[in-house]
């Protein structure tokens, strides 16, 4: 049983590295935008620029 509770240790440790390896390359590289889809979803993907109205009138 020993035996197993390290294998179960061992792995779990190694989850943890390659969880804090995942959070590292989607913070601090510049693949973000190719790896992630959250951007999409953002609405910030799209570089098209809006007409905007303008709705308060200067009156003097």
């Amino acid at each position: 049983m020993k035996n197993f509770e390290r294998i179960l240790i061992k792995l779990a440790i190694i989850q943890f590295i390659f969880l804090l390896l995942a959070q590292a390359i989607i913070l601090y590289t510049p693949l973000t935008p190719y790896i992630t889809r959250m951007i999409e979803y953002e609405g910030v993907d799209k570089s098209d620029t809006t007409k905007t109205i303008e709705t308060l009138l200067n009156n003097h």
